[in-house]
């Protein structure tokens, strides 16, 4: 073993004994993968090249067992972490993380709606849309309902197996308003109607559970019409040359967002890497190395129109967005996860 390798062990150590923390820095920790390598050459790398503040990264699957593990402890050890909607709808009512002061970040008023929450800071616009090969349909679909039209579109369909959505756009495919949605779906007959309207098509779904599912079914042509994250469909649209084609109607908005554990030790540097990371500008880049929507209105002048029309939040494409729920989902997901799974089992 040589000398190196001993020093090398020793810092890792250090490093392991510490959770990760750095003193003379902050510890983020995000989902992994090419995302996170994007936030690097977006975020952390720049941040640190402005401000000096150097940044740890760690890497999680979501677990908020882990986060409230630290908060309970004292010791945490994370200072930002990447979250979804969900967990921030969980972990803000268990006190999990900071309630912030926006007057250290940003106004308010200037992010999408939605995205700026008493506990959390969107990081990306993300989506669920609905897509199609255009060689098997050159005219459409144009709209959720579409989704739902057999007869008109003919074919299989591709839907995440999960209620999240699809209850939604049943909903709307039934006549529903978008504003009404969530309303309608807290009623037991909202409930009724929208399993009612997904009967309709239960027997043509493929269903897919792993978001590069569904760019692989079109591509096979094992769905006509499919669900998706959009993101994943532009990639394939982008770099893969597939003949595909988004369809916004009612796109389902959702957020991934910045969040402090509360009892972070390191706050006035968490703070200044979440307003740094807002920055407009600074945003922008993010929509250049992945097709995530920027949650500061103003990141849209700074990006070029070629790649604003890939995104979620390009004009065109916000004109009737679906904004997904999170508080909802967290007081009524078990029993209409439960009510779902009873559903595919029938």
């Amino acid at each position: 073993m040589t000398i190196g390798r001993n020093f090398a062990l020793a810092a890792l150590g250090l490093m392991l004994a510490t959770g990760g923390a750095r003193a003379d820095g902050i510890t983020i920790t995000s989902w992994g993968g090419t995302y996170q390598d994007g936030q690097r050459v977006t975020y952390f790398e720049p941040f640190t090249a402005k401000t000096g503040t150097k940044v740890t990264e760690e890497t999680y699957s979501g677990e908020l067992a882990k986060i409230k593990a630290q908060v309970d402890s004292g010791d945490v050890v994370w200072d930002v972490v990447d979250v979804d909607s969900n967990m921030i709808a969980t972990g803000c009512d268990e006190g999990l993380f900071e309630v912030l002061d926006y007057s250290k970040i940003l106004d308010r008023s200037k992010f999408v709606e939605g995205a700026a929450t008493d506990c959390a800071v969107g990081t990306i616009v993300v989506t669920t849309v609905t897509a199609f090969d255009k060689t098997v349909f050159p005219e459409g679909p144009k709209t959720v309902s579409d989704f739902f039209d057999l007869n008109k579109f003919p074919g299989k369909r591709g839907l995440w197996k999960r209620p999240y959505v699809n209850l939604e756009w049943a909903l709307v495919a039934d006549g529903v308003p978008l504003s009404d949605v969530y309303k309608m779906l807290s009623t037991p007959e909202g409930v009724d109607r929208a399993f009612a309207k997904l009967d309709t098509i239960k027997d043509q779904i493929v269903w897919w559970e792993a978001g590069a599912q569904p760019a692989q079914l079109l591509a096979d042509k094992e769905v006509a019409i499919t669900s998706a994250w959009s993101g994943r469909i532009q990639t394939a649209i982008s770099q893969e040359k597939k003949p595909f084609e988004v369809v916004w109607d009612a796109q389902a908005l959702d957020f991934n967002f910045w969040a402090i554990p509360r009892g972070a030790k390191h706050l006035d540097q968490s703070y200044a890497f979440i307003a740094f990371a807002s920055d407009a500008p600074v945003m922008a880049t993010q929509s250049k190395v992945s097709a995530y929507g920027p949650t500061n209105n103003d990141a849209m002048k700074h990006i070029a129109p070629e790649v604003q029309a890939t995104l979620p939040t390009a004009p065109d494409h916000m004109t009737n967005p679906l904004v997904y729920d999170a508080k909802f989902w967290g007081a009524n997901g078990e029993a209409l996860t439960l009510r779902f799974n009873n559903w595919l089992a029938k």
